[in-house]
């Protein structure tokens, strides 16, 4: 939510987990092709060799899931990436401690995309 507002006070008017795009985006700019992830690190498995070890309880469901959302989240990167989309994945993290870096990095790959920011 935080990034969503902060991109919404930069101009940036986009949708939110649209279903006409593969993998239904948290963010997305369909016309200049940008996408968005706010990925959970436990979810999307950051750190996944390291922090498997650390699944006590449930590891038979746990880890197959984890390691499926992996793969599921390089299989949607591949097919945007194929369809000419502009990718941003940022960590849950990621975003709580650098904000404003990932805002810039957002807004630097709408503007080379020709993106026209509201007033």
């Amino acid at each position: 939510v935080k990034l969503r507002k902060a991109l919404y006070e930069k101009g940036c008017r986009y949708r939110c987990n649209s279903k006409y795009i593969f993998g239904h985006p948290d963010i997305s700019f369909k016309g200049v092709k940008v996408v968005v992830f706010c990925d959970s690190e436990f979810w999307h498995g950051k750190d996944f060799e390291e922090n498997e070890k650390k699944i006590l309880s449930n590891r038979e469901y746990w880890i197959p899931k984890i390691k499926r959302n992996i793969e599921r989240d390089n299989e949607v990167n591949e097919k945007l990436t194929k369809e000419g989309y502009l990718i941003y994945r940022f960590w849950g993290g990621e975003i709580q401690k650098n904000l404003d870096k990932c805002v810039t990095k957002i807004l630097e790959g709408l503007s080379s995309r020709g993106y026209k920011f509201a007033k």
